[in-house]
């Protein structure tokens, strides 16, 4: 009798903190902390849906207009503006790279994120969706990458440059892209104009924004043994109209360059974002991920701040913006702070070797050690798929002791196993959110799930 009326408690106890604990139960301000991904036009389409958020857009965005960020967080307007947007998907929203109505999607971004930090950034946060992908993933689409799978004297002997433009010549798209800015960046246009720059970098943004990148990163970070490769791989942008200039300006005066157009900005922050130096990893870039700081890199290529090999030496790899740091003055240590992000960066320089190696870091994810009474903890797990192992690996333990011991029939009591049990059922992991742990903790505030949970505790034992 008494084990029927323990178990009629316990079911009535789990259908109520499951229903409790699953997302569809979270409404309203509970989900405060947590939003599904949106890019920036669709979360203006949203917004201009709803009465009070699109009046507060307008609002700031007229304080923002012409005032630095003291003068404007001074109006109390333009803080409840602030504070309604805060809670908006623009506030969040991101784009991608390449997308339909990109530079639409970077001007909604920048148009609420300028003049919200204090004063000018040296870093400032990518508008651009975080690149999840491997460099593995693209050697599985390349039919051929350098030396491997090949004959070891042959790839000794081998231009992997010159190799490489010959596969973009069998791809129909690549060809024709890659003919498209060849032309347009030899066109001399008069006897004191040997280019026109501008056209030069639209045909280079078409080719590295539409033609895949098992292609395109085959052309630009190509390993070469002698000066003849690594001369054929710093003129793949055709150097002279897209890269160097009659004069070398100041790299801050062409950061502020950049700065002033949002498609610039936004792969120059995307750039540091992703080949940022990092100690605290294995290969010096964020997340060990060396897709991203290469296709970061390539981002930049068709702008103003565009970056290329300062020579043709085979066996140092050194890549600058056209720009030198003369002339700063008292902001010279900044100036070749910037400069050296490129010229002097272990993760960009690793990235571009094991590219051409064609080998890829092996991240494997570690699982997390929790004593079995620990509860679990909030934390943010990185953006990494190979990582999201974390997140899951917890559930999947909690809810494998929790089925062993119903199963087997083994008397509950106050051991860690039931402490476990209980872990399961008061464990939610939004699916996209960048959080793990327990619904209670996600806005700060205690939920119905821990009374429920000290009641369940309370009633077995007075049923025991």
């Amino acid at each position: 009798m008494i084990l029927a009326n323990t178990f009629c408690i316990f079911f009535f106890l789990d259908e109520s903190l499951r229903s409790l604990a699953s997302p569809s139960s979270l409404q309203g301000s509970e989900l405060h902390g947590w939003r599904p991904p949106v890019d920036c036009v669709r979360a203006n389409e949203l917004c201009a849906a709803e009465s009070n958020c699109s009046s507060r857009y307008r609002t700031l965005r007229q304080c923002l207009a012409g005032r630095d960020r003291n003068t404007m967080l001074a109006n109390k307007e333009c803080q409840a503006a602030l504070e309604v947007l805060q809670e908006s998907p623009l506030y969040d929203c991101r784009c991608k790279r390449g997308m339909k109505k990109e530079l639409q999607c970077l001007q909604i971004y920048w148009s609420i994120h300028l003049g919200l930090t204090e004063g000018e950034e040296f870093y400032e946060a990518s508008p651009y969706e975080p690149i999840t992908s491997r460099l593995s993933d693209i050697f599985r689409l390349a039919s051929i990458f350098s030396g491997t799978g090949a004959d070891p004297a042959m790839s000794v002997k081998s231009n992997h440059c010159l190799d490489a433009a010959k596969a973009c010549n069998l791809n129909e798209n690549c060809k024709r892209l890659r003919s498209a800015y060849i032309s347009t960046c030899n066109r001399e246009v008069s006897n004191f104009e040997r280019c026109n720059r501008r056209k030069c970098h639209k045909a280079l943004r078409q080719f590295f924004d539409r033609v895949p990148s098992e292609y395109t990163y085959r052309m630009l970070f190509c390993s070469c043994r002698d000066q003849a490769c690594a001369e054929r791989r710093r003129q793949t942008i055709l150097p002279i109209c897209s890269y160097e200039d009659k004069e070398k300006p100041n790299c801050l005066e062409l950061r502020n360059m950049c700065r002033a157009d949002h498609l610039c900005r936004s792969r120059l922050a995307d750039f540091h974002a992703n080949c940022r130096a990092s100690y605290q990893t294995m290969t010096s870039c964020p997340s060990d991920n060396y897709q991203a700081c290469l296709g970061s890199y390539a981002g930049m290529i068709g702008f103003d701040m565009t970056p290329n090999y300062v020579d043709s030496n085979p066996t140092s790899i050194v890549v600058s913006p056209w720009c030198s740091c003369r002339g700063s003055g008292n902001m010279e240590e900044e100036c070749e702070k910037f400069l050296k992000d490129f010229t002097e960066n272990p993760c960009l320089r690793n990235a571009i070797q094991a590219f051409g190696n064609g080998t890829d870091v092996n991240v494997s994810p570690k699982n997390p050690l929790f004593h079995a009474t620990q509860p679990p903890r909030m934390e943010k797990t990185p953006s990494l798929p190979d990582d999201l192992n974390d997140s899951t690996s917890l559930g999947t333990s909690v809810i494998t002791t929790c089925t062993s011991i119903q199963e087997q029939g083994l008397k509950l009591n106050k051991s860690k196993e039931l402490s476990m049990c209980f872990t399961e059922l008061t464990t939610n992991i939004i699916p996209g959110s960048n959080f793990v742990g327990s619904p209670d903790s996600v806005d700060g505030r205690p939920r119905p799930v821990i009374t429920l949970t000290a009641v369940t505790f309370l009633l077995l034992t007075l049923a025991l």
